[in-house]
């Protein structure tokens, strides 16, 4: 196994225990497969334990990191990588039930999916308040700064996609929200396109803004077509799904509407959707590779297939999911999804230039075998085990899909049901391709066929390696060191957007839900060319469309050996993190903005025996006690960082909540990175009681006058550069002017006069 594959499964997919854990890669393969196995009856879990096994051996099944790290570890994670969370009620305690499911979900691992399009727009009344809704944006936001919480905890990479309907008020608000440089960042944003939109754009027709049965306003459809693709060729956001494309296609359309997607793309999902995945390593399944007669091995193909739909089958009963609703909506439907990584480094062996027509044939070959595969499986498993709960024959088998299956499936379908109700998926499939040797990602072009990747080690210093594709390594030796390399060796930044969408057009048709792929466009690239990608994707069958440009605003994101154009030096681990189970937005791009270089760390930073720090003092009105806070510094290349943080004060109303905040935040610090959206969440926090004004400035909060320090204290030491300052608030108490607000009442009229805090509105009294 290579150096990487070896350090990804260490850090991703090693079970660590003070007793016992994977001692090695054989060890994590029989621990998944034998926890996989606990769903068959005792008497055959030994044989099915040791098929499970042979799929994964040499890497040539993958299931998704979920279940690679977490199956048989008795830890309380999720198995499954693809969530889409419940209907959001557009109320207040639907909004925050909605925003507690979802936080529970990200805690155990899985990767959510929202449609925000439920909530009434920006300005609309809200009865009985006499206030106006400040429209799903603003909501948005509060799920953002929960999931960089949730991450801040320690916990793995967030990963969240939002989705709005074109006819939305706000929909144009919706395609600016990523204008702005760090805002949203935990989130992926797609518009759901509809048919008549797609039409209106086509026809260049008026195009309607409604909401609850009230119309806003009418706009050229084209106009707002336009704004969508200016915003996605300028920065790389929002994606674009074609919903009723999705709907119509779908196996479950007589029992569910589907109105989002999981983070990338890959599974769009009812309200509480569930979904797990796999992929079949087509890398490995080539014979003869870089000869005349090089073939992929159908029946190798197949064999694999029925063992990987037992398996994610299996895994569906022996997970946890975060909420109940979620486990009802996986069992009534036993959605699976599986399917391929390693497609172009098996067409690379097979001699063959991605996205050419020999390309394509291939492909569908394959991708139709597999399909075929998968469905005979789930066909059998349900004459074993029984259909999934909600198969209704007569609906099922009139499915579009299903009618075009061959007459023996189809026939034991009408026989003995199915077990489960989708079978195929192609997920980006970023770590679990670097563990499996560095293959192809999914259904991607060779991203690059070789590249830098630096790793931080516990000592906190940095080691650098190249990392190359798993076909060109094969080549060389096979060929040697020197031998120069064939056409059909090409990589994702030297083909045309053409190629991309040809080869998303020929795997769609053999795929249940959708495909996870970005076409990546050249940074000159007209806007006229971009915008004609997404037109010829809708035309062509595809269920969305995601493109990446590299431009000033979202960079780049390795740094390779090979690219033809100068790349920035930005560390691999950037694509990797992207990447990470649940990954990189596909349909949607690539990270927006890298600072400095992403790195991994096997371990936080540990302490040294002596730092250099500073001690900043604070006084509040509020507070008889001033709060101290001490920032200790790590220096590392030449470059302080923060460290620790300690909160200190006589204060004892405030000892709890500041020991918690610091050790929240040292914690966050020790584990490396840019860690400057500490300053940013303590900023946000007001008090409704009321801020003060510090050194010319209306400061909201306490914790946000300590928010202010932690930043002053970076720039200082040069971990972050000068920012613009926060706008001001319109009216507030002038400085001098010690008002707040009364907790009683809310009015600006509380006051400290002869030694106790008064309400000068409704008479509370709070006596020192």
């Amino acid at each position: 196994m290579s150096e990487i594959s070896r350090q990804i499964w260490d850090m991703k997919y090693r079970f660590k225990a003070e007793t016992g854990g994977d001692k090695d890669v054989a060890g994590s393969w029989a621990r998944v497969a034998c926890a996989l196995s606990l769903a068959e009856k005792p008497a055959e879990r030994l044989a099915h334990a040791r098929d499970f096994a042979s799929a994964l051996v040499g890497h040539k099944f993958l299931p998704a990191g979920r279940i690679l790290a977490g199956a048989g570890t008795g830890r309380a994670v999720t198995l499954f990588n693809c969530f889409v969370m419940g209907t959001i009620t557009d109320s207040m305690d639907g909004i925050f039930s909605g925003l507690r499911e979802a936080a529970l979900t990200l805690q155990q691992g899985g990767g959510i999916g929202y449609d925000f399009s439920t909530l009434r727009p920006r300005g609309a009344a809200v009865k009985g308040v006499g206030a106006d809704a400040s429209g799903p944006v603003s909501f948005m936001e509060v799920w953002d700064a929960m999931c960089r919480t949730i991450m801040s905890a320690g916990s793995r990479r967030g990963a969240m996609m939002a989705t709005l309907a074109i006819d939305h008020p706000d929909i144009e608000d919706f395609i600016d929200a990523k204008r702005t440089s760090g805002r949203l960042s935990n989130f992926n944003l797609s518009v759901l396109v509809s048919d008549a939109f797609m039409a209106a754009v086509e026809s260049d027709a008026n195009w309607d803004l409604k909401f609850g049965g009230k119309h806003y306003r009418t706009l050229k459809a084209r106009t707002l077509w336009d704004r969508i693709m200016r915003s996605t060729y300028d920065y790389a956001e929002p994606g674009v799904i074609f919903i009723d494309r999705i709907n119509k296609q779908n196996n479950l359309a007589y029992c569910e509407t589907i109105s989002a997607t999981n983070p990338c793309g890959e599974q769009p999902l009812p309200p509480y959707g569930a979904c797990l995945l796999g992929s079949i390593n087509l890398a490995k399944l080539v014979r003869n590779a870089f000869e005349e007669d090089a073939r992929l091995d159908l029946e190798e193909l197949e064999r694999l297939t029925h063992i990987a739909v037992r398996m994610l089958d299996n895994a569906i009963g022996v997970s946890r999911f975060p909420l109940d609703a979620q486990r009802q909506e996986a069992f009534a439907k036993r959605r699976i999804g599986l399917g391929v990584t390693g497609l172009a480094d098996a067409l690379i062996f097979c001699r063959v230039r991605y996205g050419s027509g020999e390309s394509v044939a291939l492909i569908r070959q394959w991708l139709s075998a597999l399909s075929n595969a998968a469905y005979r499986a789930s066909a059998q498993l349900a004459r074993e085990k029984g259909a999934f709960p909600l198969f209704d024959k007569d609906a099922y088998l009139a499915r579009p899909h299903i009618q075009a299956l061959p007459p023996d499936i189809f026939q034991a379908i009408a026989s003995h049901g199915i077990r489960n109700a989708l079978l195929t998926s192609i997920a980006p499939t970023g770590t679990i391709s670097l563990f499996a040797d560095n293959v192809s990602s999914g259904v991607e072009p060779v991203f690059a066929l070789s590249y830098s990747r630096k790793v931080l080690q516990p000592d906190g210093s940095k080691t650098e390696e190249m990392v190359e594709d798993y076909a060109l390594r094969k080549f060389k030796v096979r060929f040697g060191e020197g031998a120069s390399l064939p056409d059909y060796f090409v990589t994702a930044q030297t083909l045309s957007p053409a190629d991309h969408l040809a080869v998303q057009a020929a795997a769609q048709p053999f795929v249940d839900s959708a495909i996870s792929k970005t076409i990546n466009v050249p940074a000159g690239i007209s806007f006229g060319e971009f915008e004609n990608v997404y037109r010829r994707a809708y035309a062509s069958g595809c269920k969305g469309c995601t493109t990446y440009r590299p431009n000033d605003v979202t960079g780049s994101v390795l740094a390779s050996a090979d690219f033809v154009e100068p790349r920035d030096a930005v560390s691999a681990d950037a694509a990797i993190a992207a990447t990470d189970e649940p990954e990189l937005p596909l349909p949607l791009p690539a990270p927006r903005e890298v600072r400095g270089d992403i790195v991994y760390m096997t371990k936080p930073l540990d302490r040294p025996d002596a730092l250099l720090g500073r001690t900043y003092k604070i006084k509040w009105l509020e507070s008889d006690h001033a709060f101290y806070i001490t920032i200790n510094d790590i220096e590392k290349d030449g470059r302080r960082r923060p460290f620790e943080v300690f909160i200190n004060s006589k204060n004892m109303e405030a000892y709890a909540w500041a020991l918690a905040l610091t050790r929240m935040i040292s914690a966050v610090f020790r584990r490396g990175g840019d860690v400057s959206f500490v300053v940013d969440e303590l900023k946000a926090i007001f008090d409704p009681r009321g801020g003060q004004w510090m050194g010319g400035r209306y400061v909201p909060s306490l914790l946000a006058a300590i928010g202010e320090v932690i930043e002053r204290h970076m720039i200082e030491i040069g971990f972050m550069g000068m920012r613009a300052p926060s706008p001001q608030p319109a009216a507030m108490p002038r400085e001098g002017a010690p008002a707040h607000f009364c907790p009683r009442c809310g009015e600006a009229s509380f006051v400290h006069i002869e030694g106790c805090d008064s309400c000068l509105s409704c008479g509370y009294s709070k006596c020192g």
